[in-house]
């Protein structure tokens, strides 16, 4: 099955004039939008497709926006804005195509943000050509959105440390060439008690065989670790500062899966449009009646709106970043907001797509099909919608 079929439509660029942007991002969306409607990848087997995914990401150089400039790059620090545009535009095309391109950032975002220079050199100027896949490894079986009840444990050797306990639900895990992982070195400090360590896959005491099947394939693993040893240098940032670091690394691309989402979203405004307009009915076509343009009319709505928000936070991110501002909070909330309606309102357009698609939106092989799949996810992984309430919440009453 060929990933990126010809859409209805291509997707629009209007939203590339709002002020969010800058002419460096208008320059990579104009870029990025040919190179995306003419790639073609099978992907029955999808750890084989992401394999294939992250070597074009690489050869056509979208990595390069995964790391900063000194790292090979393409900009000077990781740019949040640029990630949303990236992968707003390809999940528009392949939902599995934005997975392999942001778990390539999100793997390595702890590595931009607190590795050192032997670290870069060694593993990010691989991740932005291709030749090294990346993965982040934080949640366990008892321990998703509740982070400082993490049990896995790194315990202090001679030369270095011993990492023994279980991750799961690990995205690229067992095709990736080293982890991010994080680890309780003070087991009983809750979340002041965790520190990061960069894992090489090939390590003696590391099992990554057991393959995890969701209802939208993609590579996902349980990862098990006993008498893993790694050396000294293999730790990442502060010792217990894991936790703000990995938090860190989650704000970065928060906002961009929100802008995944509304890819999805858009696509499958596109497939309502051009079935509607196809579509005979009654002496007419679908798109003549007026409940089916008041349909068309919600869903635009619901996906500009989470658009905006997702411009917004990557922008903020962005903002604060160049300013080196302390405004966490607010950066926080916002992608918080994005996350939270792009993939709430992603889900709604993509079942109102299905349900106008009538009996073929059910039809396995479809691309609302096949959507209404791919975005389930995107409302639980980094950071489920009840978390991102919270986040909110805690900020409004904070003023």
């Amino acid at each position: 099955m060929s990933a990126f079929a010809s859409p209805p439509a291509p997707p629009s660029t209007a939203h590339l004039a709002l002020p969010f942007f800058g002419n460096e991002h208008r320059a990579l969306a104009n870029d990025l939008l040919p190179w995306s409607a003419a790639q073609r990848v099978d992907e029955r087997d999808d750890r084989a497709a992401c394999r294939e995914w992250v070597r074009k990401l690489g050869d056509g150089g979208w990595l390069r926006y995964c790391v900063p400039a000194t790292s090979g790059g393409a900009l000077e620090r990781l740019d949040s804005r640029a990630l949303v545009l990236l992968r707003e535009t390809l999940a528009f095309h392949s939902p599995l195509a934005d997975f392999a391109f942001a778990m390539q950032g999100l793997g390595s975002g702890a590595i931009t943000l607190a590795g050192t220079h032997a670290h870069h050199a060694e593993y990010l100027t691989a991740v932005a050509s291709g030749r090294k896949i990346a993965a982040f490894a934080l949640s366990e079986p008892e321990a998703g959105s509740d982070v400082g009840a993490m049990a896995m444990r790194a315990t202090a050797t001679v030369d270095g440390w011993r990492l023994d306990g279980e991750k799961t639900w690990i995205s690229n895990g067992g095709i990736a060439d080293f982890y991010c992982v994080f680890a309780k070195t003070e087991p009983t400090a809750g979340t002041r008690g965790i520190t990061a360590f960069i894992v090489d896959a090939t390590l003696s005491g590391l099992d990554s065989s057991e393959h995890i099947e969701v209802m939208a394939p993609h590579p996902l693993a349980t990862l098990r670790f006993e008498d893993c040893r790694v050396p000294r240098e293999a730790q990442l940032g502060d010792l217990n500062g894991g936790f703000k670091l990995a938090m860190r690394t989650l704000d970065i691309f928060r906002a961009s899966v929100a802008a995944a989402a509304l890819g999805m979203g858009r696509r499958a405004l596109a497939e309502a449009v051009h079935h509607a307009q196809h579509r005979k009915m009654f002496g007419q076509t679908l798109a003549d009646f007026q409940l089916t343009q008041a349909k068309l009319g919600e869903m635009a709505a619901l996906i500009d709106s989470a658009a905006l928000l997702t411009y917004r936070a990557a922008w903020m991110r962005d903002d604060a970043e160049q300013r080196g501002a302390s405004a966490v909070g607010d950066v926080s909330a916002a992608a918080a907001m994005a996350k939270m309606c792009a993939t709430e309102n992603a889900s709604r357009v993509i079942d109102m797509a299905l349900q106008m698609h009538g009996g073929l939106g059910v039809k396995v092989g479809t691309k609302v099909e096949s959507l209404y799949r791919d975005i389930r996810s995107l409302r639980i992984y980094e950071g489920a919608t009840e978390v991102q309430q919270l986040i909110i919440g805690k900020s409004v009453l904070k003023g």
